[in-house]
């Protein structure tokens, strides 16, 4: 069996993580623990995260003609992909909340929603809160006014009926 046929179900698996991927980090993981590189992995797989070390010539040919190609030229040394298809922020918050814990993990760079971000890219996109979160503030803040009005509304009913009730 030559070479090119062990390797071609690895650069598809590449490409079927990729496929549907809303952003992809690049680290290096070297110098990290087995019982930090073992959190790390729970971390990222409880948000629904891949987290994968693939060789750096597969990935070349998984990423050829796609929007993570920007990525080629941080391919070098021991790598890891964090891979996520539903949640574009997550891997970049997880890791960088995960870097400030072990120092030995260093983000590369990363393409989120189709952008290349280089290492303080990918640290300023740690920083945006989950879409969940997103939401529930922007809930809130729809919520509130109209909360208070409603609050507003029952107080003026309840003087008027209190007024009523002391004219009867």
């Amino acid at each position: 069996m030559a070479k090119i046929e062990l390797k071609q179900p690895i650069i598809e698996e590449i490409k079927n993580h990729l496929q549907d991927a809303q952003s992809v980090v690049v680290v290096d993981y070297r110098g990290l623990t087995v019982e930090q590189d073992t959190r790390l992995r729970k971390e990222l797989r409880e948000a629904g995260v891949v987290y994968k070390v693939y060789k750096n010539t597969m990935v070349r040919f998984a990423i050829e003609g796609t929007v993570f190609e920007s990525l080629k030229d941080d391919l070098e040394g021991p790598n890891a992909f964090a891979i996520s298809a539903t949640d574009a922020t997550a891997p970049a918050r997880i890791l960088a909340k995960f870097a400030k814990e072990a120092e030995a993990l260093e983000i590369k760079s990363g393409v989120v929603e189709g952008t290349y971000y280089d290492q303080a890219g990918i640290k300023a996109i740690s920083s945006i809160p989950s879409r969940e979160e997103l939401l529930s503030k922007f809930l809130g803040s729809i919520q509130s006014p109209i909360t208070n009005f409603a609050r507003v509304i029952k107080q003026i009913a309840d003087q008027q009926d209190g007024g009523a009730a002391a004219e009867a």
